[in-house]
């Protein structure tokens, strides 16, 4: 599992793939709750039951399912000086109740030990919420399946890329295709990838013409 990774475009899928992965995983699946808060909310209008249902972006999902050899992702800086730093992956070693042991699957500090703790998470400022969300749990979720932006700068011997819809950004599609050592032990699944009156599979690729059009008058003022 370090060396292989699914990509998709939206956390939505990248939740279904990882619900769907950890399952064919061999072990005994652990589960850990979240405590979820809002602030100056003395009138409970929020209750806990309707908090345990939202999981924005940035925040670990309420139920974190995991299982012993599954790979996951940090959502926060811990301690970059040891490597923890949002975006790394890791292998789950060992569980308690309040701590994970994990293997750090990245970067300079690969092979080596650590123990994550239960922190507050908060929802991020540009997260479309009523309020601020506090989340207590695990600062990581699942990562056989990762957004295609959230595996820039990483590397794979495998990977998959699954899209469902195209992508939606300039750049994106060039990321992940990028992300294979190789182009044999790159996989793609496009649904919906049909053009009327072609043979083979299509999908979008994202281009933002006025990058070229900048480009283009930036070069005829320097000439």
């Amino acid at each position: 599992m370090r060396d292989r990774a699914i990509l998709t475009p939206l956390n939505e899928h990248v939740n279904m793939l990882n619900d769907i992965t950890v399952l064919q995983l061999p072990g005994e699946e652990v589960i850990y709750y979240s405590y979820d808060s809002v602030s100056d909310d003395a009138s409970n209008f929020y209750q806990p039951e309707f908090l345990n249902t939202l999981t924005p972006g940035n925040l670990p999902p309420h139920k974190l399912k995991l299982k012993v050899g599954a790979p996951i992702m940090l959502l926060r800086n811990i301690d970059p000086k040891f490597g923890l730093c949002n975006g790394t992956r890791l292998l789950c070693r060992r569980f308690a109740k309040n701590v994970i042991e994990a293997e750090i699957l990245t970067g300079h500090f690969e092979g080596n030990s650590v123990f994550l703790p239960r922190i507050p998470l908060n929802t991020a400022e540009d997260i479309k919420l009523p309020f601020q969300l506090t989340r207590k749990q695990f600062p990581v979720r699942l990562s056989f399946g990762l957004t295609i932006n959230k595996s820039q700068g990483q590397t794979f011997q495998h990977v998959g890329i699954y899209l469902p819809n195209n992508v939606f950004s300039h750049g994106q599609l060039y990321v992940a295709l990028s992300r294979g050592t190789s182009r044999d032990k790159t996989t793609v699944l496009v649904q919906n990838g049909k053009i009327d009156n072609h043979t083979g599979i299509y999908t979008a690729n994202v281009v933002y013409k006025e990058i070229f059009a900048q480009l283009q008058h930036q070069h005829r003022i320097s000439h």
